[in-house]
């Protein structure tokens, strides 16, 4: 009876999806963030040698 009712429990498998929807955040943010940070270090550069 005990193992019924823990198969059907949902609610560590909604846990467990919001941890996994966080971590797809936070690995694109960390890309993006990569992403603008290598172009602005360009851009400075740039401005750097045209000085």
């Amino acid at each position: 009876m005990f193992f019924k009712q823990l198969i059907k429990d949902e609610s560590g498998a909604t846990a467990i999806e919001y941890g996994l929807i966080a971590a797809l955040v936070a690995v694109a943010i960390i890309v993006a963030i990569t992403a603008v940070g290598t172009d602005l270090s360009v851009m400075f550069g740039s401005i750097s040698s045209s000085l």
